[in-house]
């Protein structure tokens, strides 16, 4: 029996920023749901992968865009966020560390 050769290590959640993680919150999205990456703090250069959300993204080019609170954030915090132009489209947003 394979499960038997399986060790409780194996079956913890695994550790954020890691494949593993990403799979797990990405596992209930549609798989149509495009992925939007944040710029690093000074717009290049590389960083692990520090957080996922859903937010409203509308691009103002080919390579890049503004994302806004879902409709559900604005609802929750008014105030808090600026509602999202009409042509916005739901994505997942992936942040950096830094």
């Amino acid at each position: 029996d394979w499960s038997s050769d399986v060790c409780s290590s194996d079956l913890e959640d695994p550790e954020p920023g890691t494949a593993g993680w990403l799979h797990d919150q990405l596992s209930s999205q549609p798989r149509d749901r495009k992925i939007i990456m944040a710029r690093d703090a000074e717009g290049n250069g590389y960083s692990p992968l520090a957080g996922i959300e859903e937010g409203m993204y509308s691009a103002t080019s080919t390579w890049s865009g503004e994302i806004y609170g879902t409709p559900e954030d604005v609802a929750a915090e008014p105030g808090e966020w600026t509602p999202a132009p009409d042509d916005a489209e739901r994505v997942i947003v992936l942040g950096p560390v830094n």
